[in-house]
């Protein structure tokens, strides 16, 4: 007994006179879609992107991407390009030979994991351009598991569930089904066949598991393919990692499954404000009926440029003119995700070759990139304009002015007033001391505004700040 108790005096004595550590909780990990709340897209064309046209030649340049101020990499498909009925001598990115593979073109596979784990030590996440609409007409699948693809019969069976006709389809010499836009150089996937969205399902873990990319984005995600496949697919691969999901198509019942869709309606009203097509009136009841119908809280890729626009519409000067300063400050500041394409930041000018090696100019001979890189401090700074919900709701100024884009948006002490002229013509819009608190100092002058008539001269743009 006695030993017990000279235990227990000891015990008092060590537990009363050790200092206590303090415990300090490390702070939360943020998740998706949180983790992108105020991030910048930046599609990559890798073949195009430099002369080499490699994973090696591209991840060169991450340091000068990093000083650009953009977060997330979209790289465009990286795996081998399907031969058989190949368009042009290189083919498209979007003809998948072998979704397990990387295309030789670009490098090997090593090189490709080399490149996400240099951009993951620069803080950049790693979204994987994904092809599961088609594949090409030499993938293994075709002979190996003919049910995958979609046939007469498999199409007229959906349609009749969906009561829809095979409007976008033509049959091919081999009795699978292709689109009629000229894209005969891939074959049609049934994702309602269940081995079909195992086999698509599966080819994406190995890229999770085996590159460690943060997500997709998913190229044609609405097509012919069930919603259902997409909550299969998200069960199942995000436990694996937390993903970001962003989906090629413009419909708010993606967003059961994705975490940011794209704005394309956005982007071709933006082209015709620029062409005196429309105005920024337009623009204004756009982004009120888009928000209710996706409510606050969905990611919109808010863009003036992508590979599809450059290739076949044409160059952001072609579309834009002398407006081009101007929309790229709308998609930052009016709501959404911004995105930027290979080249943009340094005024890529020329349509790149969709089928052939054609190197982006990086020479930057209009001094973009310093504008750009301002947008995206900006960007980063002020949660007024952060993504979705993680940023304030756009509010509409207007004076009248159908010309002028005015827009303010709050996030607790900050506050981001954006004003656009949106024509070639010099505009003058009436702000009052509700609009204005006090004299704001817009961003990229420094030059001060205050309550009354503000004249904005041809597409000029104004971004007030307060905190």
């Amino acid at each position: 007994m006695k030993s017990i108790f000279y235990f227990l005096i000891i015990s008092l004595f060590v537990s009363c006179s050790a200092p206590t550590e303090k415990q300090v909780e490390a702070p939360p990990t943020l998740t998706f879609p949180e983790k992108a709340k105020d991030m910048t897209i930046y599609e990559v064309n890798i073949r195009q992107h430099t002369p080499e046209g490699t994973f090696k030649a591209f991840e060169k340049d991450l340091p000068r991407l990093k000083e650009l101020g953009v977060d997330m990499l979209w790289i465009m498909p990286i795996q081998p390009i399907g031969e058989k009925n190949r368009k042009g001598s290189l083919g498209s990115y979007y003809s998948i030979q072998d979704y397990k593979k990387a295309n030789p073109e670009f490098g090997t596979l090593d090189d490709f994991k080399a490149l996400v784990t240099k951009a993951h030590e620069l803080s950049f996440q790693v979204i994987l351009d994904w092809v599961p609409n088609h594949t090409a007409w030499d993938n293994p699948w075709i002979t190996s598991h003919p049910e995958y693809y979609m046939s007469d019969s498999a199409a007229n069976w959906i349609g009749k569930q969906l009561n829809v006709d095979k409007q976008y389809y033509k049959r091919s010499g081999t009795g699978n089904l292709v689109y009629e836009a000229d894209w005969d150089d891939i074959a049609l996937l049934n994702l309602y066949n269940p081995g079909a969205r195992a086999a698509m399902i599966d080819a994406m873990k190995f890229w999770i598991t085996e590159a460690d990319i943060d997500g997709f984005r998913q190229d044609h995600a609405g097509h012919e393919i069930p919603l259902f496949f997409w909550e299969e697919a998200t069960q199942q691969l995000n436990p694996l990692k937390d993903l970001f999901w962003l989906a090629e198509w413009d419909e708010a019942r993606m967003h059961i499954a994705f975490d940011a869709t794209y704005e394309w309606t956005l982007l071709h009203l933006t082209e015709d404000v620029a062409k005196g097509k429309k105005t920024a009136e337009d623009l204004h009841n756009h982004i009120l009926r888009d928000v209710a119908l996706f409510g606050h809280e969905a990611f919109r890729l808010n863009m003036i440029n992508n590979h599809d626009e450059n290739a076949w519409a044409g160059t952001v000067k072609e579309r834009y003119g002398d407006a081009e300063r101007a929309m790229a400050v709308f998609t930052y500041v009016a709501y959404g995700v911004p995105a930027l394409y290979s080249g943009q930041e340094v005024g890529l000018n020329k349509r790149l070759l969709f089928f052939e090696k054609d190197s982006i100019d990086m020479t930057d001979p209009d001094q973009l990139f310093p504008f750009y890189q301002k947008l995206n401090e900006i960007k980063a700074a002020n949660p007024a304009i952060w993504n979705g919900g993680y940023g304030g709701m756009p509010q509409k100024l207007n004076d009248g002015n159908v010309n002028v884009f005015a827009t303010k948006r709050v996030n607790g002490s900050n506050t981001v007033i954006a004003l656009i002229n949106m024509s070639k013509d010099e505009q003058t819009i009436a702000l009052s001391p509700g609009d204005i608190e006090g004299n704001l100092k817009d961003t990229f002058t420094g030059t001060a505004f205050q309550p009354g008539n503000i004249k904005l001269s041809p597409w000029q743009y104004v971004v007030l700040i307060s905190n």
